[in-house]
């Protein structure tokens, strides 16, 4: 793989599939450097076989949602340089309708969700950030501004009165809350009977309208990812609505009760709590009776910002009444990340697990008498679920997966069967990946240490001893996957075996494996990934040179290779990715930092202790620091100060920095920021840690 192989990394979205299980339609997306951006549109998928048919050929479609009835499927919509919005087009194809715009919600709109079947007419809910007026583009009375009136420099102050005020990715926070909205499409959707009426092949009768989105909550907290009750009558959220919400990280299920078109009242009911108490809620759905919810939720502890390494699990609540939430799932399971979704079923829900490298793809079975089983694994393996979606009778189930030749694609689970349905990573593969190995370490104090190496092309590099790159996470309660990760592969297509593992601090090895590193931060951790590189260097059949080794890490994986460094001068070079390297600057500087700091290190004096920026005068190995300048998970000084005492100190160092990009630049920036990135880390190894061919 070459950096601007990067194009190549097409990748399949949360599909939804048709009622009869026929089809899934399903998000394929793929970094553009002719747009500069992420791209692509909608794909219809008969799972039963047979090729994929494009359905929508916008900028960036995403988010499908098939109505109850098959016939309609409503997307979110962004056009070149603008905010997503909500979409309409018919399941069989045809033109999309926009149905929102920057009138109304000029920051944009999340995926829609259908009402139930015979819940009354056909609407969407969605949620969408609400700006403060004057503010982002708007006037004071809320209307569109233009030209240098939308300048940002023209707005008032603000006054910042809480301590979580500000989100990587998204910017401040607490002037542009998002709120549930309801969008009543039935004059739209009735096009498909008018249709069907007048013959196969003849035009849908005109649009008539969509009336306004009526908003249904209000207020400072934001409310996201909404699901519909079963009777269509309330929408179900998750919050942080609860009074301590600026000092502590809870957040709660919620219920609000949606008016019907006939009710004319302005008064918005007051959301209900179904599901809170000492619990992170991120997702929130109903229950198969109707009666009670699901969410995914981790604990939070008594002060509500214990939450380091805390597994989500899946929970039980009843909808009204006194009776108490219940834990469908073991602690020792950990539910991933909220991204990974929570998917209600007839009978259930679909959850997914971090496992050993893996996500592995459950269903949960569940009602509100307390009969609850074990989970079922559907699918597992050296696999990564991303997402899945299955009929209401449970006949059909779909899952985007990646591996080591994928970064996602859709899969139909058959029994014991696994059939693909897409294959957009052939290109890829023909462009060329190396596959993962497997790699086990035993640490000083005999903890087990699993990860994998990546080996360059033998026919092209020869058989070794090759230079080594050790690689490190971000997180830390995060993890290395069994899936294709393009950092990596780069660097294996230029000639270097990498040497990638989960330390202690990790996800999917258990709680006390993701605890073991609070109060002790750049202790086991780092005799962890010490091990996973002198077991790989120790393995003859590897082949790697153990003079030529390096180590580069990002975020929290920045922490640990800045701090190995302040250690041993072992490594010919590093590189320092936006890096976490003083947690004192930290607080006040960091969007979380107000709670990281002291959730990870505990005191004071660990923070000082731990940080990498106290031992840098010990540095000798040469550095580049990668840094993004909106970066507000790690601040952009944090990099700065790094590279200034480096070279304070006569080390040779230089500074990366990618302007317009936040924290996730390696894996969502720009597409040409993505490929120069590449390019720069290669020159960087190629310096410092040069490849000859042929080994």
């Amino acid at each position: 793989m070459r950096p601007d192989d990067i194009t190549l990394l097409s990748a399949c979205g949360p599909p939804s599939l048709l009622p009869d299980g026929s089809a899934a339609v399903v998000p394929i997306t793929a970094p553009s450097l002719d747009e500069d951006e992420q791209v692509g549109g909608l794909w219809r998928v008969p799972t039963a076989g047979g090729a994929p048919q494009p359905l929508t050929r916008g900028h960036h479609d995403t988010s499908p949602a098939v109505s109850p009835d098959g016939a309609w499927v409503a997307f979110c919509r962004r056009e070149r340089d603008g905010r997503p919005q909500i979409a309409l087009v018919e399941a069989n194809g045809g033109e999309p309708l926009v149905l929102t715009g920057t009138a109304s919600h000029p920051l944009g709109v999340g995926a829609p969700v259908w009402s139930p079947a015979g819940a009354g007419p056909a609407r969407l809910a969605y949620a969408a950030q609400v700006p403060e007026p004057g503010r982002y583009g708007t006037a004071a009375d809320g209307a569109l501004l233009s030209g240098p009136a939308a300048s940002p420099g023209r707005e008032a102050p603000r006054l910042i009165t809480t301590l979580g005020h500000r989100l990587d990715g998204v910017g401040w926070t607490q002037d542009k809350p998002a709120h549930l909205f309801v969008l009543d499409v039935s004059d739209v959707t009735a096009r498909s009977s008018g249709a069907a009426r007048a013959g196969a092949g003849s035009p849908p009768p005109p649009v008539t309208g969509v009336g306004p989105a009526r908003q249904v909550t209000v207020g400072d907290s934001a409310d996201g990812d909404p699901a519909w009750t079963r009777d269509g009558r309330a929408l179900l959220f998750a919050s942080a609505r609860h009074g301590s919400s600026d000092d502590d990280l809870r957040a709660g299920a919620y219920r609000v009760d949606v008016p019907g078109p006939e009710d004319g009242t302005q008064t918005l009911p007051e959301p209900v709590l179904v599901l809170g108490g000492d619990r992170v809620v991120s997702r929130v759905v109903p229950d198969p009776s109707g009666r009670g919810v699901l969410a995914v939720a981790g604990e939070s502890g008594p002060d509500g910002l214990d939450v380091v390494a805390r597994p989500g699990s899946l929970w039980w609540a009843p909808l009204e009444g006194d009776r108490p939430p219940r834990r469908l799932t073991d602690p020792s399971l950990d539910l991933g990340e909220p991204s990974a979704g929570l998917v209600a079923t007839g009978s259930g829900a679909l959850v997914v697990a971090r496992v050993r490298g893996a996500q592995h793809l459950l269903h949960v079975l569940a009602d509100d008498a307390g009969k609850d089983a074990e989970p079922q694994l559907l699918l597992g393996g050296h696999r990564t679920v991303l997402s899945a979606d299955a009929t209401a009778d449970g006949s059909v189930v779909v899952a985007v997966v990646a591996d080591g030749a994928s970064a996602g694609d859709l899969v139909r689970l058959h029994g014991a069967a696994v059939v693909p349905l897409t294959d957009v990573a052939a290109p890829l593969r023909a462009a060329g990946v190396r596959p993962l190995r497997e790699l086990t370490a035993t640490a000083p104090d005999g903890h087990p240490v699993h990860g994998w190496t990546v080996l360059p092309s033998p026919a092209v590099f020869g058989e070794g001893p090759h230079p080594t790159v050790l690689m490190i996470h971000g997180g830390p309660f995060s993890a290395f996957t069994w899936s294709l990760l393009d950092e990596v592969q780069v660097l294996a297509g230029a000639g270097y075996a990498v040497v990638l593992g989960n330390p202690r601090g990790s996800a999917g090895y258990g709680e006390a494996h993701g605890r073991a590193v609070v109060g002790a931060m750049g202790g086991p951790d780092a005799d962890d990934v010490t091990a996973l590189l002198d077991a790989a260097l120790a393995d003859d059949a590897l082949n790697l040179d153990p003079e030529r080794v390096g180590v580069m890490g990002g975020s929290y994986g920045g922490y640990l290779t800045a701090l190995l460094t302040t250690r041993t001068q072992r490594f010919a070079a590093a590189i320092v990715e936006r890096g976490y390297l003083d947690a004192v600057s930290f607080v006040g500087s960091s969007d979380i930092g107000w709670y990281f700091p002291d959730a990870y290190h505990g005191s004071r004096e660990a923070m000082v202790e731990q940080s990498p920026m106290t031992h840098v005068a010990q540095v000798r190995t040469p550095t580049l620091v990668i840094h993004s300048e909106d970066d507000l998970r790690c601040p952009i000084e944090q990099g700065q100060r790094w590279f200034a005492e480096l070279r304070r100190g006569g080390i040779d160092a230089s500074l990366l920095v990618f302007p317009g990009e936040g924290h996730e630049l390696s894996r969502s920036g720009r597409p040409s920021h993505r490929v120069a990135r590449h390019q720069q880390v290669l020159r960087w190894w190629h310096v410092h840690l040069p490849v000859s061919t042929g080994g």
